[in-house]
């Protein structure tokens, strides 16, 4: 006998119940929080061999460079491969990949190419991975509970990306290969994690035997079809081209205010403070906005933010500004995904995820080499006036979009008798 959506959110009300999404987020905390780690060092390292800010956006460039040239193919795979699969061998390779950095520092071998390298593959597989953990998140949770689990998610990742960095920045600090050893032992704990997944993945139909391009294809078709999404995706891109450049330039900016390795940890620390407060809020806010208003205000929020990192004295109020900045981010993300997982069908939800990720997250090559580039030529405050205004754009245009003024009402995963 089957057991509908809502029946199974009576029979299993709380997520911490489901073994199989507390064996994925376990994991994904553990995995996410070497990640950030790693994260941190990468450009620390990259100036400290070369002392070249451009060099640290061409690895920068390098490690998103598979959100624009694999996302494509990379989703019309997701939907025609065993999808636990996909999860572990994506964090087995990326541990071993990482696991080179250490290897190559102790032989006296480490080259930015190796490190171009290793960013590559790091993004590659953080692309198959997201798309095959964002298919197969509705045949873990039930429909009712999603939006909670894509909030739950939020606040994995925001927590990580707090811990992260201080302790990139203190172990960097301590040994320059030791961030990346904690980073590759990290990707092992997380495989390990999903082998308590023992529910099927997939999907009840197979996709019909078509060719790759046409299967890929579809998925871009579905968006096209959705003035909404559409709108999202790039004002996503937007936002992502944004963010992406001003994490380079905040670093450069500390880095010229006198801060150490340890100094930006900590600022990316409060940076990504806000960004797990506002996780944890999204929780419970994302029932009491309408969509619209979240679409629009975020923007508005970010675009008044912005210039105040140009004024900002120190490091530590480099981290408070980003951390207002971080704080309304996952409200925004709890919408727009759980309108793609609501509205997209199962068995075309990787091909539509990677053709939006392809859009929206497709430009943070661009904004890495950007940042160097800015950075080389006018320097980091204005640097920052320069994504600043780009932001005010954005803004505008969230305001005038049509179907952003009239996006429907998500769908609740609150009991029918709770107010709100």
């Amino acid at each position: 006998m089957t057991t509908s959506p809502m029946q199974e959110a009576v029979v299993r009300p709380s997520l911490w119940r489901n073994r199989e999404f507390v064996a994925l987020w376990s994991g994904q905390v553990v995995s996410t929080l070497g990640a950030s780690i790693s994260g941190t060092a990468m450009p620390l390292l990259v100036l400290a061999t070369t002392g070249s800010p451009s060099d640290a956006g061409l690895v920068g460039a390098a490690g998103t460079l598979p959100f624009l040239i694999a996302n494509l193919p990379a989703g019309t795979l997701v939907d025609r491969w065993n999808r636990r699969r996909i999860l572990l061998v994506s964090e087995l390779v990326a541990g071993l990949a990482v696991a080179t950095v250490p290897i190559a520092l102790w032989l006296g071998e480490l080259t930015i190419v190796h490190l171009a390298v290793v960013a590559f593959v790091q993004g590659l597989c953080f692309v198959f991975f997201g798309l095959a953990e964002r298919a197969a998140l509705p045949k873990i949770v039930p429909v009712a509970l999603l939006s909670t689990a894509v909030a739950h998610n939020e606040a994995r990742s925001r927590g990580a990306a707090l811990a992260g960095p201080p302790l990139g920045g203190v172990l960097f600090g301590l040994d320059r290969a030791v961030p990346f050893v904690a980073d590759s032992v990290s990707y092992v704990v997380a495989a390990f994690g999903l082998l308590f997944i023992r529910r099927n993945l997939q999907n009840d139909d197979k996709p019909p035997p078509e060719s790759l391009w046409k299967s890929t294809v579809e998925g871009l078709r579905w968006v096209w079809r959705y003035p909404l999404i559409r709108a999202a995706i790039l004002l996503i891109a937007m936002s992502n081209l944004v963010f992406q450049a001003l994490m380079l330039v905040i670093v450069v900016l500390a880095q010229r205010q006198g801060a150490t390795s340890a100094g930006i940890g900590v600022m990316l620390g409060v940076y990504s403070a806000g960004g797990l407060v506002g996780a944890l809020a999204a929780t419970k806010l994302h029932r009491r906005f309408q969509p619209k208003t979240v679409i629009i205000g975020v923007n508005w929020v970010w675009a008044a933010l912005l210039p105040l990192f140009a004024v900002a004295p120190s490091p530590v109020l480099i981290g408070v500004v980003g951390a207002a900045c971080a704080f309304i981010g996952p409200l925004w993300n709890v919408v727009i995904i759980t309108y793609a997982t609501v509205l997209v069908p199962n068995e075309l939800l990787g091909r539509v995820t990677s053709a939006a990720m392809t859009l929206s997250w497709g430009v943070m090559p661009l904004a890495s080499l950007g940042a160097g580039f800015l950075l080389t030529a006018v320097g980091p405050v204005s640097s920052i006036l320069v994504l600043a205004a780009l932001m005010l754009v954005t803004a505008l245009a969230a305001t005038a979009s049509p179907s952003v003024r009239h996006a429907p009402p998500l769908p609740s995963d609150q009991p029918a008798d709770e107010p709100g």
